[in-house]
Formats: structure tokens, C-alpha cells, sequence
């Protein structure tokens, strides 16, 4: 695994470590405020300052990391199951169940960009985290379902599953047993990449209004705080920490993807 992937795993395990243990290594109640510390900037007391209502950003940050996580592994989980089964079976059986759903399924739910489609059902369903989880988790089965497709395909026509075949195996143990062991290495870069993802659709639906209502410890609900002018010109540490918290969390991901697809396709390892 090349270097920026270890940098993007020891990201994560900090934001694990972080999100795990928020209530001991948060130093402040995220919901308790002071008008009289308003926009304080980093110190002994307060590390990464204060914000519009003297809330300690620093604890908002931390308890913003099991927000972004909760997020991210909820809909991963979800998509990944929902498609890994409709893939399976659209690239298992083929013929008119695939043009069914590889031809008219898949491209409904692509013809939308992801962002907007999200804005839409987390509109339709209403704010709230669960609702959000459930809004990203409905849009985002597809990429899995296309990979796990692709990858059925080629398995399915491989000697050890017409061997199972013609031993008389049944089609949902050769499934199980012999095609999807065979397709999942896949499946776990674009876990990977998908978790980047939905940690930034919730920063980003939450900055819109349409996430995480306020006043929860949300990146995305912390930079839609801290967006107007006045507040980037009297206390810019009030956008920075949240902003660089949702970067770093991305680029972590990011790198740990991209490294996994380097190391299991040696296509990638030759070049």
C-alpha cells in the first residue's frame, strides 16, 4: 500500500479513535453556550475557539466526527447490501432480467445527479439523520449494484461455477459459495470510496438546511453557522476547523481507496 493510504489510515483511526471516545476527549458541552465568549479565538481554554453563540468548537468538532461516521457506515452498509443483491442477480441470470434492471432500473436511478436526487428525497422524506441515511442509502445502491453486475458477469462463466453447475449445486448456493467470494474485492474499494461520499453529501445537505437539523454538532450544520461574511472576517477559525475536519475526513478515504485498488487489481501495480 503506497504512502498517502497509510496517511489516509492513520487519519481514519484518529477519526475513530475520536468519534469512539468524544465524551472523554471533548472539553466542553457542545450544546452549552455563553454570549459573553462569542467568537474567542483558539486558546488554552478553548483549542479551536468559539463560535456565534460561544459553543466550543473544538467539542462541536469532535462530536461532529460520530455524526459523519454514523453516516458514513450506515449507508455504506445499507447500499452495499441492496446492491451487491440486485447485482448479483441482474449479472447471475441475465437475459431479460438484466435488460430489466441493468437497462431501465439502473439507468432511472443515474439519469439524476446524486446531489440533486439527494436534495429531492431528503425533501420528499424530511430532515433528520435517519432520514438522511435512508435518502443517500436509496441513491447510492446503484454504484455498488453496476460493480457487483460487472463483476457476476465474468465470474458466473468460470470453470468452478459450471462445475457447481452441473453437480447439481442450486443457483442461491452458487451464489453464495461460488460467485460472490469471487467479485467482492471490488465491491470493498467502492465501500471505501462510497464512504467518502456520503461523509460529504451529509456535510453538504446539512449546510443546505436539509441534513442534520441544527443545533446538533454537524460539520456541515457548523459551516452553514459560520458562512456569512462578518463571521469570516471576525472569527475565520469558526469555518476553517469544520471545513478541514470534512477535507481531511474525505482525503482519507480517498487515499485508503485508491490504494486498495492499487494493491488488488495488478493492473495498477505494473504501472
Amino acid at each position: 500500500m503506497n504512502r498517502l493510504a497509510k496517511i489516509g489510515l492513520v487519519i481514519i483511526f484518529v477519526l475513530t479513535i475520536t468519534a469512539l471516545f468524544a465524551p472523554w476527549i471533548a472539553t466542553h458541552d457542545v450544546g452549552a453556550t455563553d454570549l459573553s465568549a462569542r467568537y474567542l479565538p483558539p486558546s488554552a481554554a478553548h483549542y479551536f475557539g468559539t463560535d456565534a453563540t460561544g459553543r466550543d468548537i473544538f467539542s462541536r468538532v469532535v462530536y461532529g466526527a460520530r455524526i459523519s461516521l454514523r453516516v458514513g457506515v450506515t449507508v455504506v452498509a445499507i447500499s452495499a447490501l441492496i446492491g451487491v443483491v440486485i447485482g448479483a442477480i441482474s449479472g447471475y441470470y441475465g437475459g431479460w432480467v438484466d435488460r430489466l434492471i441493468a437497462g431501465y432500473l439502473f439507468n432511472v436511478f443515474l439519469a439524476f445527479p446524486g446531489l440533486l436526487l439527494a436534495i429531492a428525497m431528503v425533501a420528499f422524506l424530511g430532515a433528520g439523520i435517519n432520514k438522511l441515511i435512508l435518502a443517500l442509502a436509496i441513491i447510492g445502491w446503484v454504484g455498488y449494484a453496476r460493480v457487483m453486475r460487472a463483476q457476476v458477469l465474468k465470474v458466473r462463466e468460470l470453470d468452478f461455477v459450471q462445475a457447481a453447475r452441473a453437480l447439481g449445486a442450486s443457483d442461491l448456493r452458487i451464489l453464495i459459495f461460488h460467485v460472490l467470494p469471487n467479485s467482492i474485492q471490488p465491491l470493498i474499494v467502492q465501500a471505501t470510496l462510497g464512504m467518502a461520499g456520503a461523509v460529504l453529501s451529509e456535510a453538504s445537505l446539512s449546510f443546505l438546511g436539509l441534513g442534520v437539523p441544527p443545533p446538533a454538532p454537524s460539520w456541515g450544520v457548523m459551516l452553514e453557522e459560520a458562512r456569512d461574511l462578518a463571521t469570516l472576517q471576525m472569527a475565520p477559525h469558526a469555518l476553517i476547523f469544520p471545513g478541514a475536519a470534512v477535507a481531511l475526513t474525505v482525503l482519507a478515504f480517498n487515499f485508503v481507496g485508491d490504494g486498495l485498488r492499487e494493491k488488488l487489481d495488478p493492473r495498477q501495480r505494473a504501472r
